[in-house]
Parts: structure tokens; sequence; C-alpha cells
């Protein structure tokens, strides 16, 4: 069934579809390609070289500045890193169309769209807009996405119905620090077209799944401790931070490639999860923010390194809140699967 009028041709589960762990499975149509780069996250590296699927851009395709210090005058103008994470997604499907959406988009009104424009990406190329959930470090630059498409986006956006929460962090020692919060009459009003779904979804024609709410399944990916929600005027515990959503697509005779925002459901939780919703066992590629830094989440990089190890992903693409000691043991578990990624990298999964 279709939701009438998106372009993107977003589609709903069937009822039954969402609990995979009951014996369902929803048919992911396979693609040819997909290309994910990155647009915003916390790391950069213009040094850096190609590594296997990953592709840097290279220093001398960036823009340039004038500058008056300099003796020519000119210096470039490179991507910025920050806080945050998104990504443009480009598939091809088996009839060789070729669609993109952008999968969130970063902490700042304007730092992804600046990145676009340095690494050469039209923002009115983008056909919908997913976001992982609801974490302003993953919603603020549809600010200025909307203004560089002139002020009405006219786009769709795919959330969680919990997006929408106001939360909090409660700091041990520290006064409660309340999250900046996305409106939705602020999105609406700037043209952008919001789909709520807590069930799977899909886009262009069954070939990328947005798993929404995901199952829990291990015992030791428990959420974010310190995390409140606002309900019903009362502060609450939200340790599992519902809304958290990854996307999926199958490339041919690859496997599963598995893009998150910050992964509040846990990685493992969620790569399992992608493989119990398609019926695809391998796993291609998991890319995005694990949040395994800090303190509280420190603690299960073991045996989140080891739920990874045994899912086996042929490439490994950690970023944003990650963490470094999480990459450093990653790196070791899966030194050929591993990629450091920074932003203005693109993962180029081609079909077998």
């Amino acid at each position: 069934m279709c939701d009438g009028g998106h372009s993107p041709g977003i589609v709903g589960a069937v009822p039954g579809e969402i609990d995979a762990f009951r014996g369902e499975r929803i048919a992911l149509e396979p693609v040819r390609r997909v290309h994910v780069t990155t647009l915003v996250d916390n790391s950069l590296d213009v040094l850096a070289g190609d590594a296997g699927p990953a592709h840097r851009h290279p220093l001398a395709a960036w823009p340039r500045l004038p500058a008056a210090a300099h003796q020519r005058d000119e210096v470039f103008d490179g991507p910025v890193a920050e806080h945050g994470f998104s990504a443009l997604v480009e598939v091809e499907l088996g009839d060789g169309a070729v669609h993109r959406l952008l999968f969130d988009a970063g902490v700042s009104p304007d730092g992804m769209v600046a990145n676009m424009r340095r690494l050469g990406v039209a923002a009115d190329s983008i056909e919908a807009v997913v976001c992982s959930h609801g974490h302003f470090d993953h919603t603020t630059g549809l600010d200025g996405l909307s203004r560089a498409l002139g002020g009405r986006a006219n786009l769709p956006v795919l959330i969680h119905p919990q997006f929408w929460s106001r939360r909090r962090l409660t700091l041990p020692g520290h006064d409660p620090w309340e999250l900046p919060t996305t409106s939705r009459g602020a999105l609406e009003g700037i043209g952008f077209e919001i789909i709520e779904r807590p069930q799977p979804s899909f886009l262009f024609g069954r070939s990328v799944l947005i798993t929404g709410e995901v199952a829990r399944t291990t015992d030791f990916e428990r959420g974010f401790a310190i995390h409140q929600a606002l309900r019903n005027g009362t502060w609450e515990p939200d340790p599992l931070i519902l809304d958290d959503q990854a996307l999926v697509v199958h490339v041919t005779g690859r496997g599963l490639l598995v893009l998150t925002g910050c992964g509040h459901a846990g990685i493992v939780n969620i790569v399992r999860y992608a493989r119990a919703l398609t019926g695809v066992e391998q796993v291609h590629a998991v890319v995005g923010g694990f949040h395994l830094t800090g303190a509280l989440f420190e603690p299960i990089i073991g045996p989140t390194v080891a739920g990874l190890g045994e899912l086996a992903p042929d490439v490994l693409l950690p970023a944003h809140c990650t963490g470094w000691r999480a990459m450093h043991e990653l790196a070791n578990r899966m030194p050929g699967a591993f990629i450091a990624n920074s932003v203005g990298t693109s993962l180029q999964l081609v079909a077998a």
C-alpha cells in the first residue's frame, strides 16, 4: 500500500511485518549500488587516502576562497566537522533508476548545507529525508536545507511518533540540561511534509527500508540511563529512546547495508533486527554512530565489539558518537573491515 502523493514512493509495512521475530519477513528489493556520503560528522581528515570501498573527497576538488593574508589571495574552502551526523544516500535500483535521500541533518542550521556545497551535492536532488531520532544534533540542519531550497522544502520527512518528545539529560552533580526540541509546526511551516510511523516503512519501490522502532534483544544494550522525556507534564526516565530508527539497503549479492544515526537502540540490536526483518543474513556494511563514548557507555564496548564481530560485516564505518576507545577496539577486532570515517567520505557499495 502506498501513501498517495509522496514522490519517493513511501510504502508502509503491512500488518504483522513489524514483528519479524515471530516469523514475518519484509521483502526488501536488492539494489545495484548504494553510495553513502558523509555530510556531517565529528571528524575530518583531509589527508586520509581511499580505503577499500571508501573514497575521500580530494583536496583539488574543494572550492576556493579569497584570503588577503596569502600571496595568491586564495585558499581552500574545505568541508567542516561538527558534533552531529548527516549522510547523503544514493541508490541505484535494479531497473537503473537512481534516487537520493538525506539521512539526518547535523547539529547547526548551516553546517550540513555548507558541506553539501563544498562537496558538490545539489540540495534539489534530494527526494526525501529520514531522521534517525529527534535529538537536535541530527535535525537542526533541516533549517538550512529549507533555505537552500528557496524557503519551501516540499520534501517528506520520515520519523517515529516519539521524535517530538521534549528531553533532558540528568548529569550527576549538575542541573538537568534540556535539549533543544524540533518543532513540528516549524518544519511544516518551511514546507516539510511530516510522515510518522512506528513500524517499518519503505522508499523507492521497496528498495530502502526504514526500520521504525527497533526490537531490543541483547542484555547489554540498555539505553541512555540519564536520559528523560517530558510526558503529561512530568519528567520521566526515557533510556530506550524508542524513536531511534535505522536505514537498511540490500546490495545485490553482497548483503545488507545498515546505517544508523546514534544507534541508541544498540548497534548489535539494530543489525540483528535488520537481518530478522529482511531475512537476509549476510551483513555487508554497518555505518554511522554507535554511541559508545563516555563513562556510561564504555563498559559495553567489549560485548558490542564481540557482537559485531559475530555478525562479521565486510565493511565497518563507525562515526559521530562511537568514540575513540570503541573505534580502537573495533579496528583491532576487525582490521579488514574497519574504515576510519571523515566528512566527505563516500562509501561506494556495488552489487557482486
